[in-house]
């Protein structure tokens, strides 16, 4: 591992619209019967809204942060279905997710509301984790670095310079090649690490040293028997994972290979 001292490894799972109350109970049942806290990695879920009440009753003791999958820019008002930055403070949430390819396929996110919802939360004290990343028409064109540059430039160079600090205090960036998300594809480890490297680059050349403590995460499609390749990778600093976290003994074997190589 060649990650600075400030840096953590981070194994974090979207659980996107899945997980009933009960569901929740039970996986954590299962992932603490061979659990083992450590500092050396941090651990997040992002359940649904109306899981994370029992996300973190049923994780209590076993030093994983429950986060929420997006929230408004706004701290109160007309926004129907949105959750704002006091309300998750006074639900004891102190990480959301900003920025996933499906809020942006689905749900009209663009670069400019990930920016509005970064800086927002950033400013009341959370956690942010944004996500960027290009399709496969994107990539097949050539065009990845370009995308990722317009994503990165819209999410930390419209702010001020308090803001970017934050940043730099408080923000992970997950890479989310949107064309291995769900449909089994991943990028090996070389496309990772090349991807990675960049936005390593960009972040040094843009923010300058302080950048070195924002971790860069790899989102896409993430199995269990590959995890440790991602991580041997220089500047891969861990995984969102989607579909390995809904099940304990999966996610519990990538904490598990990131605590080994941490």
């Amino acid at each position: 591992m060649a990650q600075p001292q400030q840096r953590k490894i981070w194994v974090a799972g979207n659980w996107k619209m899945n997980q009933s109350r009960e569901e929740i109970r039970r996986f954590f049942e299962s992932l603490k019967q061979n659990w083992t806290p450590t500092e050396k990695v941090a651990v997040a879920l992002f359940p649904t809204a109306l899981g994370i009440a029992q996300a973190q009753e049923s994780s209590k003791g076993m030093g994983i942060q429950i986060g929420t999958q997006n929230a408004h820019w706004e701290k109160s008002g007309a926004y129907t279905g949105e959750l704002s930055g006091p309300l998750l403070k006074e639900a004891g949430v102190n990480l959301c997710l900003v920025g996933h390819s499906e809020r942006r396929q689905y749900f009209g996110e663009t670069n400019q509301t990930v920016h509005l919802r970064t800086k927002s939360l950033l400013s009341q004290g959370l956690h942010v984790m944004a996500c960027i990343g290009e399709t496969r028409p994107e990539r097949e064109s050539g065009n990845t670095n370009n995308i990722l540059q317009a994503q990165l430039e819209a999410l930390l160079m419209a702010g001020d310079d308090s803001f970017r600090t934050q940043a730099c205090e408080r923000l992970v960036i997950a890479y989310e090649p949107v064309w291995a998300i769900g449909t089994g594809l991943t990028a090996t480890p070389a496309q990772a690490e090349e991807t990675h490297l960049w936005i390593r680059n960009w972040l040094t050349k843009s923010l300058g040293p302080s950048s070195e403590s924002i971790s860069i995460l790899y989102g896409g499609s993430i199995k269990t028997e590959s995890f440790g390749e991602l991580l041997n990778c220089p500047s891969v600093d861990g995984g969102l994972i989607g579909g390995a976290s809904l099940k304990a003994s999966d996610f519990g074997s990538l904490v598990r290979t990131a605590i080994s190589l941490a």
